[in-house]
């Protein structure tokens, strides 16, 4: 099996928190979460390298934590504080050398 498979999402009120996690079949370089709310574009949310560095877009920052555990070859995604404009379809992408992967996607809907 190639393609992430990813679990986690759900309904959520606002100030909820929900965990998401992708896992994989392989090991991966960098891996990121992705999320699309309806009539936007794909943004990407955070990424982590290989050895535990990581990026957040400026509006997650303090609310959402990646994570990953390389024995189980999964990446996390912690979210905290939710709020509805959080409210998307999250993805998951991971990379080994020059290829890509994208997870199915799962929904998250924080309402308010």
């Amino acid at each position: 099996q190639v393609q992430p498979v990813e679990s986690g999402g759900g309904l959520v009120q606002a100030g909820g928190s929900l965990r998401l996690s992708c896992a994989t079949s392989f090991r991966f370089n960098t891996a990121g979460w992705y999320r699309q709310a309806p009539g936007k574009q794909r943004e990407l949310v955070a990424t982590i390298t290989t050895g535990g560095m990581t990026t957040y877009v400026d509006s997650v920052k303090g609310r959402f934590t990646i994570s990953r555990d390389n024995a189980k070859n999964t990446v996390l995604l912690q979210m905290n504080s939710l709020k509805p404009e959080d409210t998307a379809v999250y993805y998951c992408n991971v990379r080994i050398f020059t290829s890509e992967y994208w997870g199915q996607g799962t929904q998250v809907t924080v309402s308010s």
